[in-house]
């Protein structure tokens, strides 16, 4: 566990989505086979050679810690399965998986917990939610209302919010100016490296790590204060922070 740097109990936490509030295994492999498939126009040797290139290990059939897929965003997603398609240009491939996600993401998410339930008892002990994605804004704010969250959440930024991309610490402190808050006194909570890093970046007061997404404990330990099994125990994890 990373020395933990002054911060006893935080007033903000942020939230990354996917691997975090969501199962990254069970709700994006499914939702990158399906659109790699569709740009190889049905050719599955293709589809795997793409999926390959942003991170997926056929052998596991999950994505590995710190690639694309995990943690990159639209931009690197296309720059990389450029050139494994022919006749189609950068900015309407980026069109066309945002709107993927866009569509797709929010009805297949498959959450770890109950999120209304964590998210409304956070709320009700005072803490002050948002959400930072790597994903596009439009996915991110359409699971926040299909799942009953937008009562709770105050801050919701994709990587096309203009706060620019993590591990870039822009998402971060938006977050605080937009509740209130220095960054000092908020926690960031992710599966990924980049998650964590982007709270360094911008001074978060603690950094939590989750289990759910495709990260292991040795891969988030040198960044974080704190890794957990799932967001579902962090109202513990705060209890002894406040103990």
């Amino acid at each position: 566990m990373a020395e933990i740097r002054g911060l006893k109990r935080p007033r903000g936490l942020l939230f990354d989505k996917d691997g975090t509030m969501f199962d990254y295994h069970r709700t994006w492999t499914p939702l990158l086979t399906d659109v790699a498939e569709r740009l190889a126009g049905g050719d599955r040797n293709k589809a795997a050679a793409m999926l390959a290139a942003i991170g997926h290990d056929a052998a596991s059939g999950r994505f590995r810690a710190g690639s694309i897929a995990a943690a990159g965003d639209t931009f690197a997603l296309a720059d990389m399965w450029l050139s494994h398609l022919e006749g189609i240009e950068r900015a309407a491939l980026i069109a066309t998986l945002d709107a993927h996600f866009a569509d797709a993401g929010p009805k297949r998410s498959i959450p770890v917990t109950d999120l209304a339930a964590l998210f409304g008892e956070l709320k009700q002990r005072g803490y002050v939610l948002g959400i930072a994605t790597n994903d596009v804004e439009a996915s991110a704010l359409g699971t926040v209302a299909r799942f009953g969250l937008g009562a709770h959440v105050g801050f919701v930024a994709g990587y096309d919010s203009g706060y620019g991309q993590k591990p870039a610490p822009g998402m971060a402190l938006a977050f605080c100016e937009a509740v209130g808050l220095i960054p000092a006194e908020i926690a960031v909570i992710g599966d990924n490296s980049h998650d964590l890093e982007m709270g360094r970046r911008a001074g978060a007061g603690l950094g939590i790590g989750v289990l759910t997404g495709t990260s292991g404990r040795d891969d988030l330990a040198p960044l974080a204060d704190h890794v957990i099994e799932s967001i579902a125990l962090l109202p513990a994890l705060l209890d002894e922070l406040d103990a």
